[in-house]
């Protein structure tokens, strides 16, 4: 009896000892599986979904770049892939799609497109900072050579009449409704040149030079370094640049999916953040040679480094007989203590005034009410405000162009409205 005593015993033991290790195995497992779904989240919470973001051949597609090539995206758990786009049409095409998350874009674009100037009306892309001021010029054909003089306009009207005695005078931009067609007939207007006299077309930036070369055109209004690039070919002269036109003016901006700005929105302020960094990098001037040499590569501008650094450093060299100039204090600014990036409603509403200036528009859209929809200053002032970066006092101010002195009241943008 003694032995079977033992056995239940034993088996008792036996069974408590199995109900004690399968609690446990249990626990740990329980235990192991949330550790698992706590690890996964903090990977997602830190691991961003790809960020494609597309760029033209420009100078001033260098914030992007910049931030890609040092890292700044990466420092904010950012996985971001930098596409090289073939015109603006493509990168308005591939925006609105949502194929890019945002681009290296034409200030001027969004409004464009929404109020159907250079696409479908109604169609929203959204502005989340600006990248840069100034550095675009106006590029004269060497047939304008002794005839127009640099930052001086008062000669055009009668060059444009002459050469209308044996062609057509042709001038190039790169998008309707865009900065630079914005700056070819202000350019115009100012110098006395009926822009209905004159033949205009769209060309893609990079195409420029080669364009002009074949004499497909007799001027064109582009972005660094393309215009340098013309003169060291010895086919043009840089005419006059884009500050002398509105001195310290809005150019490119980071313009992003609708979906995206909505959907992603915390994504889409680390991207700025990132960009920011890029841009107070780029306005160091120490560090413009080495800027110049890494957009310079191929998978970016594919341009001469020379050349591009040149221009950042405000050093042009006009071509023809006009030497060089050397502008100070209004070469191509990226950040400039804030007062580059914070996106103003009232360029906007002035964007919006050339349309219908320019007979693009028949009738004025709802300035103030497509400029709320488009700019996304509310994320902008969270960004900076993060990031100790100080706001500007000025917008929806009067503001004065360099060019001919005309003030611009964006509370009343109908009220001076110049002529064609």
């Amino acid at each position: 009896m003694k032995p079977r005593y033992f056995s239940i015993q034993t088996l008792f033991t036996l069974l408590f000892i199995a109900l004690f290790l399968h609690i446990s195995t249990s626990c740990s497992n329980s235990s192991a599986t949330n550790n698992d779904t706590s690890s996964a989240e903090e990977t997602t919470a830190t691991t961003s979904k790809k960020i494609t973001l597309g760029i033209i051949p420009l100078t001033d597609c260098a914030p992007l770049v910049i931030a890609h090539e040092k890292g700044y995206f990466k420092k904010y758990g950012l996985d971001v892939e930098i596409s090289k786009e073939a015109s603006w049409a493509n990168v308005r095409d591939k925006i609105l799609t949502g194929e890019l998350d945002g681009a290296h874009c034409l200030f001027g674009m969004p409004f464009s497109v929404y109020t159907g100037v250079g696409g479908k009306a109604g169609s929203e892309m959204h502005i989340a900072m600006i990248l840069n001021n100034n550095g675009q010029a106006i590029t004269l054909s060497k047939d304008f050579c002794g005839e127009v003089d640099f930052q001086k306009n008062d000669g055009v009207a009668a060059a444009v009449e002459k050469m209308k005695t044996k062609k057509e005078p042709t001038f190039a931009m790169t998008f309707p409704g865009g900065t630079h067609d914005i700056w070819l007939r202000y350019w115009l207007a100012a110098s006395g040149v009926d822009q209905s006299k004159v033949k205009i077309i769209t060309i893609p930036p990079p195409q420029m030079v080669a364009n002009m070369k074949v004499g497909n055109m007799d001027g064109f209004c582009v972005g660094e370094p393309w215009n340098q690039v013309a003169v060291k070919q010895g086919i043009g002269f840089t005419h006059l640049s884009t500050q002398d036109i509105w001195k310290n003016h809005p150019e490119k901006a980071l313009v992003v999916n609708k979906d995206f700005s909505s959907g992603r929105r915390e994504d889409m302020k680390k991207v700025m953040k990132a960009v920011l960094e890029a841009s107070i990098w780029l306005d160091d001037m120490k560090n413009r040679a080495e800027a110049a040499e890494i957009i310079g590569k191929p998978s970016y501008v594919n341009a001469p480094e020379k050349e591009i650094e040149a221009r950042l450093m405000g050093n042009y060299d006009l071509g023809c007989d006009y030497g060089t100039h050397t502008y100070t204090d209004d070469y191509m600014l990226y950040h400039n203590k804030g007062l580059v990036n914070y996106p103003r409603k009232s360029h906007g509403i002035w964007y919006m005034n050339q349309y219908v200036r320019f007979e693009y528009l028949k009738q004025a859209p709802n300035y103030k009410e497509v400029a709320d929809k488009l700019i996304l200053q509310d994320v902008y002032a969270e960004v900076a405000k993060e990031m100790g970066i100080a706001i500007p006092e000025d917008d929806m101010q009067p503001f004065t162009l360099t060019l001919d002195k005309t003030t611009f009241d964006p509370n009343n943008p109908d009220g001076g409205l110049a002529k064609k």
